[in-house]
């Protein structure tokens, strides 16, 4: 009987939502042997109790979080289709997939999502990766950068004036340094480009106090930015202390191939952007319009 392990097992799943893997196992309930390990991780996945993930360590065991699908008031089509909005998380869920995994007809479908909507359990977020289509998700959640387009859209409209002005001012406070480190007589060119190396914590404090951005810029933001000026051949990353990254001023050999230039260099869902799927370079409006221009 292996009841009291399982119980112990939830436990420790609850002590550590991220997850346990078999060696947190052996090592949290050494007396409980593989085999016994085997019968109580099936016994919770039969019951759906737990979520099992692979991850790089091997196989990744999490305890299932409860639907609130259960506790919605309304009929049970509203509660399907709560549940499969729900299982989406913060990127959402396109009209056709829902219809497909709930079988409802349009019409049924549509009364029951603004009946949700209604209620505040789900909203419609317009995403960037297709004009005029929205996804559905929870209500209280705040959108993926994947369905926003992050900092750099602004209801769906890529905003290339803010993203270059920040490229000139993120230049501009490069160039700043590297002029005070050269200025700097006493140190060889090794301490000139030394003191030329930039933390993006103090390019992110310089754009925050230019006041350029209504919205807070995080780290990733400006590793983004910084990212247009290596490629553009005016900056370069290495690594400082501790791995962090660092940036400097350089002067560029070669003029800027037109390429880089391109909306690409700076899209947000680019990892996202293939030959086939929701994101390609044949629909991209911007990529369209940089080509006409």
């Amino acid at each position: 009987d292996y009841d009291d392990f399982v119980v112990r097992i939830v436990q420790l799943m609850q002590d550590i939502p991220s997850g346990i893997n078999d060696k947190v196992l052996m090592n949290s309930i050494p007396e409980l042997d593989t085999k016994g390990r085997a019968t109580c991780i099936n016994k919770l996945l039969a019951t759906g109790k737990i979520d099992l993930f692979k991850a790089p360590e091997g196989l990744l065991y999490k305890l299932k979080a409860p639907s609130n699908a259960i506790n919605i008031r309304g009929d049970q089509e509203e509660k399907v289709v709560f549940k499969i909005i729900e299982t989406s998380g913060n990127k959402g869920i396109w009209l056709r997939d829902i219809r497909a995994q709930s079988g409802l007809l349009q019409q049924q479908l549509n009364k029951v999502l603004k009946s949700l909507e209604a209620k505040k359990l789900v909203k419609s977020v317009k995403s960037v990766n297709a004009n005029k289509k929205k996804v559905y998700m929870l209500y209280d959640l705040e959108p993926d950068n994947s369905v926003t387009g992050g900092t750099w859209y602004s209801d769906q409209d890529f905003e290339s004036e803010f993203v270059e002005i920040l490229n000139q001012q993120c230049h501009r406070f490069l160039l700043h340094r590297e002029e005070k480190a050269s200025a700097n007589k006493s140190g060889g060119p090794l301490a000139v480009r030394n003191g030329s190396l930039v933390k993006v914590s103090e390019i992110a404090s310089y754009i925050s106090e230019l006041g350029i951005s209504k919205v807070t810029l995080r780290h990733e933001d400006i590793d983004a930015i910084m990212k247009t000026l290596i490629y553009d051949g005016k900056a370069e990353r290495m690594s400082g202390d501790g791995g962090e990254a660092m940036y400097r001023a350089v002067k560029s050999l070669v003029d800027t191939p037109g390429l880089v230039k391109s909306p690409c260099g700076v899209c947000p869902v680019i990892k996202d952007c293939g030959e086939r799927g929701v994101i390609t370079p044949a629909t991209c409006q911007y990529l369209q319009e940089w080509l006409d221009f």
